[in-house]
């Protein structure tokens, strides 16, 4: 009798400590490392520079929200500070890598984003008060139409970068993404903040210096 209660109390015991891993694996999304970029929106040129691997990446209900492709490496900026920024390693315009949308989006300004393949190139929210409070940081990606943007070594002028980026949104506005600080160096990685922001962690190659470690968020909106 006593062997049956200890054989029950330790299946019991077994069974609740796997329902607590399911909660907690699905209380959080996860990255998954994919093969190279293959789209053939991207153009040859584009798709040399990125990295052989990319990453794709999950919310908790299993969904995808985006696939991720990093550039392999560039050179850093002249060195610089910049008022309220946090990468000053990266020089405006530079592209950062490429993502993917396999399903309808919105940017960081909550304007719906169509599925499909965009670059992303680092830009600076003007320090103006029409920006004021905008985002965390005036870091920012933009999203491009791959179709629209085949040299991945191009530099813009802000006004040329707003007008292609103006090509992912439809509207008068750019569609940009908020850059963030991770909080741990452990990637790549995704997270969700009291903000139901979904921020992807990851480094990129940064020729003589040591890889930059940034966030980004891929899914939620500024607050309003």
């Amino acid at each position: 009798m006593i062997v049956a209660n200890l054989r029950r109390r330790t299946i019991e015991l077994v069974f609740v400590v796997l329902c607590t891993a399911t909660i907690s694996s699905a209380a959080s999304g996860k990255v998954d490392v994919i093969g190279p970029l293959t789209d053939s929106s991207a153009s040859d040129a584009l798709r040399k520079v990125l990295e052989p691997k990319g990453y794709r990446v999950f919310l908790d209900d299993g969904s995808v929200a985006c696939e991720i492709w990093l550039r392999n490496s560039f050179p850093a900026a002249t060195a610089k500070e910049v008022e309220g920024a946090l990468f000053p390693q990266l020089s405006e315009s530079t592209l950062v890598g490429v993502l993917s949308f396999p399903k309808a989006a919105t940017d960081y300004r909550g304007q719906p984003i169509k599925p499909g393949l965009y670059t992303l190139r680092y830009e600076l929210l003007p320090n103006d008060g029409n920006h004021l409070g905008a985002a965390p940081s005036r870091d920012i990606l933009l999203l491009v139409p791959a179709v629209a943007d085949p040299d991945p070594v191009a530099s813009f002028k802000f006004a040329d970068l707003v007008n292609l980026s103006r090509k992912a949104s439809g509207t008068k506005h750019p569609a940009p993404l908020s850059m963030v600080q991770p909080e741990s160096d452990n990637v790549p990685a995704v997270s969700k903040d009291d903000q139901n922001h979904w921020t992807f962690a990851g480094k990129v190659k940064i020729q003589l210096g040591d890889p930059l470690l940034f966030g980004l968020v891929v899914k939620g909106t500024a607050q309003q």
